[in-house]
Parts: C-alpha cells; structure tokens; sequence
C-alpha cells in the first residue's frame, strides 16, 4: 500500500471574548504536531482571519473556500478550539466545505492557575456547543479520548493516529471496486452476499465467468514476455521445492490474464472461485497469486467471498499491513480463549516467514494432489491480531459487522496449509455472537491493534450495525 501523505483542513474555532493569542499557540502546537508525523495542513494563514481563525460567517467561507479547492486532498478535518470557538462558524464551514471526510474535535484543558480573563479558555465547554450543532447539522464527527487534552500530550498523539486510520478506511472504502470472479461454489451458501446493499452504499461489484479467465489462460503462449515476466514474479516470491515447472507456468499464465482484467476494470479487490472449478478444470490453485496480490494491498479472498474481501480491504486501511481471509477452524485442546484459524494456503507473504508453495492435501484426496499444485505452506508466527467481518443482512436491507483483538501465540500446531493459532479474550462470546448473527464461517485477520478504527469508521461513519468485541 503506498504511504500517501495524509492530508487534514484544520479549522481553529475562536470566539470574540476570549484571549486571540491562543490561537496563534495553538498553531504553533498543531503545527510541532503535524511535522512529527508528516501530515500536511490545509488551514487558512495568519492574515486570511483574524490570526487565521474562524469566528465570523466570513471566516466561515473563506475557510469552506479554501477546503473545496483542496478537497481532492483533504483526508479528514480537525476542528482545533484553543478557547471556546464559534459553534456556528465551525459548522458553517464544514456545512459549505461539502466535504465528506470524517472530522475530528479537539478541545484545549484549562489551567486551574489560568482562569482570568487573559488565560481563560472554556473548550470544555465550547466543545460541546460545536458537537450539539455539528448533530443538528447531520455532518458525522469523531471524538478524542478524554474530552479535552492538549495537542501535544500522548493521548492525543495516540488519538490522531487512531483518526488518521478511521480517515483511510471512510476515503478507501468510498467507491471501492470489487471483482467476482466466477459463481460461488454449490456448497458455500456462506458467502451468499447483497450486490445492491453494497451499491447503496458506494461499493461496486464487477463479474466474470470463471470460464473466460481459464480460456484466456489456457491459450496464452508459454513464452510470452508477460508469462515470463509473471513466472519470475512468482518464483522471487515463494521457494517452490518439488512443484513442476508446468504448473508455475500455468499460474503464470492464470496471473497474467487476472492481473489484465483488474486492470482493464480498476478493481481493488478480488474474490475468486477457486473450490474446486480452478483444479478440476485448470489444474491447479490460484493460492499463490491470491496471495501476492494480497501482499501488494490488492486483497483477494477464495470462494467468491466478495463481503469477505470488502472486509480484507478495509481491515488493511485500518491496520496499515496485509489482510487474510481464515476460517474460524478449530478448537485448541481445551483452552475456551483459544482457536485455530485456517485456510489452504492464499495468505499473503507476510504472515508467512517460512513460507513456500506446496499442495492443498485436502483438495488433493478427491481431485489428486497433481492438481492442486500453488497452495501455500506456512505458519503465522505471535503477534497482534485484529479480526473481523463485513456482511450484508439481506432479508434487513443493512451492512452488519464486528470486529475485536486478541494475539497470535507460539503455541504448538501440528498441521498443513496456512495455519496460526490466535488467542482471542472471551472467544466463547464471540464465536456465540457469529452463530446467533449468522455470519460467516470466513473471518479476517490482520497483524495490528486497530479494532477502534474499524468500528468507528464502520458505525459512526457508514451507519452500519457493527459489535465491538472488546478485550476485557
């Protein structure tokens, strides 16, 4: 994923009776703030406003002005209120701005030595006024921690990064575009999903036959130049001891012709047919290509599990690393708060330090192992762990989700395909939420702590109904 700069307006609410020179302190903090983590500010100068503020209707436009000339920047809006600010003003420029990027509200503490008139700040409360407008308004916002808290303590250090997550998750999953390739398998009523829920909410979904992909595949010359170079790709990617040199080219030749339709039709995602048409009618599994799509930040999930790759995709704007599709698998012995997660072997590269390309043993009993060529072998080490899941609640006509952490352990695990063992706090809970909800078998991990990012972009920003498993 390509670090792009992240971009916030900033609006620094003022009011007329309070100290000016706050603002320009204020500045000064956001401005020590963004340098340390290499954000860019949009906000009026000095000399735009009174000490570059917004207190007037005038200030209002100017600063709505200057945020519609940069919108196609601007990732997110904090609202900074070194004193009590103008409730009216802010949301006067969000309401003109037309943005629709999350908005963060910041509010300054007071001094209990500093409460003259010279010093006096009152954000504790100005905050509130600009949240009761910003609700009368409809324009959706997020809050920070504790309810006031200087720019540059910990806490809000901590809360920023949080925001900037919730800000890529809103902007990345606004106009996404999926691709389904082929029809879901017989057997995986599961990944039944709503392309028109989806629509509704700016997410496309793009359809091929699987056929076209397998005919366009098998005519490809073995020596063109896009088949060497996709071989080469994937022989760099993975060790691959014992795998015929065929079926690497036939994975090339299946990559090549993907690779061409996501790019012909500005997909971000896949979610393929692969159980069992691919092996039956290719001969192979399409694992490891999935995972090194899934290793450039262009997530694919098997089973046409189109929902299932939604959530991949937002999961890794959330977390900032590589999403995997997994079943919630096994037990572990008797450990209620432990599980194994599971899949053939399509996780990309980095869960898998001891990754190489192999067989799918359990497609292999009843297709043949010679046709299963491509799944991979590895094991996730510990680490944190994120999991969640995005679906359409049909028969509701709404997106439901949940989400929560836990950690990834060392303990042992005596088995094959892609393979980890998670230890998730009240597992049990959770695993009764999944049943009674009726979500999928299919879950998504990432190696990071950022649950709080999903759920409020989820709920706060998309209105979907979403659980937040939390850890204790």
């Amino acid at each position: 994923m390509k670090a792009a700069t992240p971009t916030l307006g900033v609006i620094y609410g003022n009011r007329d009776f309070f100290p000016d020179q706050l603002v320009t302190e204020a500045r000064a903090d956001i401005a020590q703030l963004f340098a340390k983590f290499g954000i860019k500010a949009i906000q009026l100068g000095e000399h735009d406003s009174k000490l570059g503020g917004v207190e007037t209707h005038a200030d209002a436009r100017k600063c709505a002005a200057l945020f519609r000339k940069h919108a196609e920047e601007i990732d997110g809006v904090l609202v900074c209120l070194p004193n009590f600010g103008d409730e009216k003003g802010v949301a006067d420029t969000l309401k003109m701005s037309k943005l629709d990027v999350p908005v963060l509200i910041q509010g300054y503490p007071d001094d209990l030595k500093q409460l003259s008139p010279a010093r006096r700040r009152d954000a504790f409360c100005g905050k509130i006024s600009v949240c009761n407008n910003l609700v009368q308004a409809g324009i959706k916002f997020s809050l920070t921690s504790k309810h006031v808290s200087y720019p540059t303590s910990t806490g809000f250090e901590t809360d920023l990064q949080k925001f900037l997550g919730v800000c890529r998750v809103v902007n990345g999953l606004h106009g996404v575009r999926l691709g389904a390739v082929g029809a879901r398998p017989g057997a995986f009523n599961t990944v039944r999903y709503s392309e028109k829920i989806l629509e509704r909410h700016g997410i496309s979904v793009t359809t091929i036959d699987l056929s076209e992909i397998l005919g366009k595949a098998g005519k490809m010359n073995s020596g063109a130049a896009a088949v060497k170079a996709k071989l080469a790709e994937i022989t760099g990617y993975a060790p691959a001891p014992g795998v015929p040199p065929e079926k690497l080219v036939q994975m090339a030749k299946m990559g090549v012709v993907l690779t061409d339709w996501m790019d012909a039709n500005c997909l971000d995602a896949t979610a393929i047919q692969c159980w069992t048409s691919v092996q039956e009618n290719y001969g192979c599994n399409v694992c490891t290509l999935m995972s090194m799509m899934s290793e450039k930040f262009l997530p694919s999930a098997c089973e046409v599990d189109v929902t299932g790759v939604l959530t991949m995709y937002a999961m890794q704007l959330a977390g900032g690393t590589p999403a995997a599709l997994v079943d919630w698998n096994n037990n572990y012995a008797n450990d209620d708060n432990k599980c194994v997660l599971f899949h053939c072997g399509n996780w990309a590269k980095s869960f898998l330090p001891d990754i190489k390309i192999s067989t799918a043993p359990i497609l292999g009993s009843i297709l043949g192992v010679e046709n299963t060529y491509g799944a991979l072998d590895g094991r996730t080490p510990a680490g944190p762990l994120t999991y969640g899941r995005i679906t359409t609640a049909d028969a509701e006509g709404k997106i439901r989700a949940y989400v929560g952490q836990g950690h990834l352990t060392n303990d042992p695990l005596n088995t094959f395909g892609n393979r980890a063992v998670a230890h998730v706090p009240n597992l049990q809970n959770v695993l009764k939420h999944v049943c009674q909800q009726g979500f999928e078998h299919h879950v998504v991990m990432t190696v990071s702590h950022s649950a709080d990012i999903l759920a409020e972009a989820f709920g706060n920003y998309f209105g979907w109904e979403v659980c937040h498993h939390h850890d204790k």
